[in-house]
């Protein structure tokens, strides 16, 4: 009982993950490279637990969130810097996740212009009207959708020997779509927001270190879900459209595709999924941004409280939504490349906020006895290095080469 009570933040975090933006990313990564980034996946999420667990970890020792503890421990500056990085990320994003609800709804012929604007709303109406349990139950609702893509990836009877042999087979390319992809799935399989968000679900539902042990089992599912979808994703584009020579640009186009393939039952779940997937994201990413936004600077946040005592917040919330759904309504406006780019940015902010959090959960001043074990710090250093030096090799292979 105490487990369901405190399941939630984890869980959430990581499965909104495989938002429109992710989904868009894993497609085309199957579509165009087959099974050869399936193998990517069993190191990064490994990386992607350890990781949660820290940013959760450090909400129930500190109570605080990931922006108010970097503000107080390298100052102003640095966090100013920081959160525009993330801001301008964060957006980019969000309009992707409406880019996803627009082009979900186009799949089942409903037009844009109805579909967005209702979305925003109800986004809107469920996070400024609501409690913070009741926004968790929602989300809880709508992340039982993902289930869709597991079922689509069963359909497109993949050879699972094949599959197998590419989880375990590390496999890399010099070229810029794979290395631009490579980090791409990186960047969005582990997001500098997740860990802001995560860490302020952990304070806001009031979760301390009593608790922590069943918190830490609910970051541990909602990793292995997020890959788990992860890699069915791949493996259905991967089964029928790269078999076929297929190319595609977004996550509509994989949906459609999917069904001469996979039956048209498979690409009818795969859109619900993408929708589904877009709804999610475009709830948690502005909520996410108020979140840190307003940690770093000081100012009041969070659910629970109404605009009149977190002005700023809501503010920030409203102005992130109308945006997002307003830049999806605007003709030719190239939505793929954006959220391409979104995830690309994603990847190259996030080895600074990975150097942060280690320094900040290995200071016992903060942590107390809650620091960081030797194997931990090794194991974030070698795939913040990674990350490094991926995104080195994407700028020569770019720009030089």
């Amino acid at each position: 009982m105490i487990f369901l009570a405190i399941l939630g933040p984890g869980i959430i975090t990581a499965t909104v993950d495989n938002d429109a933006g992710g989904i868009t990313t894993y497609s085309i990564a199957g579509a165009h490279f087959g099974y050869a980034l399936l193998w990517t996946l069993i190191p990064i999420t490994i990386a992607l637990i350890i990781i949660q667990e820290m940013a959760a970890r450090m909400g129930a020792v500190t109570g605080q969130g990931l922006a108010d503890l970097i503000r107080e421990n390298f100052g102003v500056k640095i966090t100013f810097y920081m959160m525009i990085g993330l801001i301008i990320a964060n957006i980019a994003t969000t309009i992707a996740e409406f880019a996803g609800i627009a082009a979900a709804a186009g799949i089942f012929g409903v037009s844009r212009w109805l579909v967005v604007p209702a979305c925003a709303a109800l986004v809107w109406v469920l996070i400024t009207r609501a409690n913070y349990r009741t926004v968790e139950k929602v989300f809880l609702f709508i992340a039982f959708f993902y289930i869709a893509y597991i079922i689509s990836g069963v359909m497109a009877k993949p050879d699972w020997g094949v599959v197998g042999n590419a989880l375990i087979t590390p496999h890399l390319e010099f070229s810029t779509p794979f290395l631009l992809l490579f980090i791409a799935v990186i960047g969005t399989t582990i997001t500098p927001w997740m860990q802001f968000y995560l860490q302020s679900s952990i304070v806001e539902k009031g979760i301390t270190v009593k608790e922590y042990k069943y918190s830490r089992w609910d970051v541990i599912i909602g990793c292995l879900i997020t890959d788990i979808v992860a890699f069915f994703i791949i493996v259905a584009t991967a089964a029928t459209l790269f078999q076929s020579g297929i190319r595609i640009t977004d996550a509509a186009d994989a949906a459609i595709a999917l069904k001469p393939f996979a039956g048209q039952f498979a690409g009818i779940l795969f859109g619900i999924g993408l929708f589904a997937a877009a709804l999610f994201g475009a709830s948690i990413l502005p909520l996410a941004t108020s979140y840190y936004i307003c940690e770093g600077m000081g100012w009041e946040s969070g659910i629970n409280r109404r605009f009149k005592d977190a002005p700023q917040f809501y503010t920030l919330f409203t102005a992130i939504i109308v945006i997002g759904a307003a830049v999806v309504l605007l003709p030719r406006i190239p939505l793929v490349k954006l959220i391409l780019a979104s995830q690309v940015i994603n990847g190259i902010i996030l080895p600074i906020i990975l150097i942060a959090m280690i320094k900040l959960i290995n200071d016992k001043r903060i942590m107390g006895s809650h620091t960081n074990p030797w194997w931990y710090n090794i194991i974030v250093w070698i795939f913040t290095l990674i990350i490094i030096a991926a995104t080195t090799a994407l700028i020569v292979v770019t720009f030089i080469l």
